[in-house]
């Protein structure tokens, strides 16, 4: 009987590790769009409604991803719903479509290029994906595929047949790395200068004998993800951190702003009665002393 109920005792804890395990892969899962590739003078609305070999192997990139359970933004939509007129012009610029990133809400943009080849031995497709980090622009997965080059035109069944070769290993990589993103915390860089008038340096005495230098890396140590920073290097006027890890989400599950991580910054440096001024390009952080 004490056998019995052990073995079902290890039943139900083996059961609940597993419903815990898929509840957390479910948590962790990103949200992704799918956009075109554009060159420096293009903008997503004239290459999607323009090109129609891009237009239907995003379509696809999408659908199989849908048919894969994974969280999906469809940019048209996205833009129709922002009402966003200026990022459908023909005039819309490099910013203008990193703002349109950005305001998404996807966690990971895959970019979709699709070419159409005819040759003497029949017709077929090529296609490259490559999936970026929206918040970083850090690339996470790069993967390309041709559909078999067959007798016919029908060019939506070889886009087909191109994005299912590597779909599976493309979404599988992306999980992977967003994993570790949620594990290890996204990079920001971080500058924090002294300004030209100001009557004090980094080598400067903080109330508890520190070097103001030192107390900004222990200030760091406290906010990065595990503390893991890097300080690329420091003079007397300034210290440059190339790599700073923030949480991905706040404690509440909304995304992680680095309006917030600059926020912590200032407000820590304020506590030695220090005024600050912030500016934030993209993941970018410059702090001013003043």
């Amino acid at each position: 009987m004490k056998y019995i109920n052990y073995l079902l005792l290890l039943t139900f804890i083996c059961a609940s590790l597993s419903v815990h395990a898929q509840e957390e892969v479910k948590t962790i899962q990103p949200t992704i769009m799918v956009v075109p590739f554009t060159k420096k003078n293009q903008n997503f609305r004239s290459v999607y409604e323009y090109n129609e070999t891009v237009r239907i192997a995003m379509t696809k990139v999408k659908e199989a991803f849908d048919e894969r359970g994974v969280n999906t933004i469809d940019l048209v939509a996205k833009l129709k719903q922002n009402n966003n007129n200026e990022a459908l012009t023909e005039e819309q610029n490099s910013a203008l479509k990193d703002e349109v990133l950005k305001n998404s809400g996807a966690d990971i943009f895959v970019v979709v290029e699709a070419n159409r080849n005819r040759l003497n031995s029949g017709n077929n497709v090529n296609i490259i994906l490559t999936a970026y980090d929206v918040f970083s622009g850090e690339s996470l997965a790069n993967k390309t595929a041709s559909s078999p080059t067959m007798y016919t035109d029908n060019f939506d069944k070889l886009t087909e047949k191109a994005v299912e070769k590597e779909i599976d290993n493309l979404l599988n990589t992306i999980q992977s790395k967003f994993d570790l993103i949620v594990k290890e915390g996204r990079t920001v860089t971080l500058t924090i200068g002294i300004s030209e008038d100001a009557d004090y340096d980094l080598d400067m005495e903080t109330p508890d004998g520190d070097f103001l230098s030192d107390y900004i890396e222990m200030m760091m140590e406290d906010i990065a993800v595990n503390g893991n920073f890097h300080v690329q290097g420091v003079t007397s006027n300034k210290i440059i951190f190339d790599l700073v890890k923030i949480p991905l989400k706040t404690d509440k599950g909304r995304n992680y702003r680095v309006s917030r991580f600059a926020a912590t910054v200032v407000k820590k440096l304020k506590a030695l009665d220090l005024e600050a001024e912030r500016t934030i390009v993209g993941n970018n952080v410059i702090i001013t002393l003043k």
